[in-house]
């Protein structure tokens, strides 16, 4: 492992939401890291390759990481409002893809399922100022 990644992992230690790679080059950046983006960029992707941290698309289509919590194939909630993420598996979903595929021709790559919406501390806290 490079040091970069050793860093980016440091940097992503603890966080519940999924952070960009410049979210996470301003960090290793303002903690007196020497490091580019694009050694950032390098270093998420091949920490994704392993598996170590995971990747999330946001609604503006922007890649967002954080590490694995999951060690097999998982799936996410994400609050739109506040970032925090939950993995969850879904089996039936799995049977959905393999059903879906299969009726189109398809063999599975791959496949990402990311569920937005908002979490309950997040609407407790728009319902207490309403």
């Amino acid at each position: 492992m490079t040091r970069v990644q050793r860093a980016v992992l440091a940097a992503l230690e603890g966080q519940r939401a999924f952070l960009s790679a410049q979210d996470l080059h301003a960090r290793l950046r303002g903690a007196g890291e020497s490091v580019g983006l694009t050694s950032v960029y390098r270093a998420v992707q091949a920490l994704r390759a392993t598996g170590a941290v995971d990747e999330a698309r946001s609604p503006s289509g922007e890649a967002g990481y954080r590490v694995c919590a999951s060690a097999g194939h998982h799936h996410h909630l994400s609050c739109v409002s506040c970032g925090a993420t939950v993995e969850v598996e879904a089996p039936g979903a799995e049977v959905w893809v393999t059903a879906v595929a299969k009726r189109h021709g398809y063999r599975i790559e791959g496949h990402t399922l990311e569920v937005t919406g908002t979490c309950r501390s997040c609407r407790a806290a728009v319902a207490s100022k309403g």
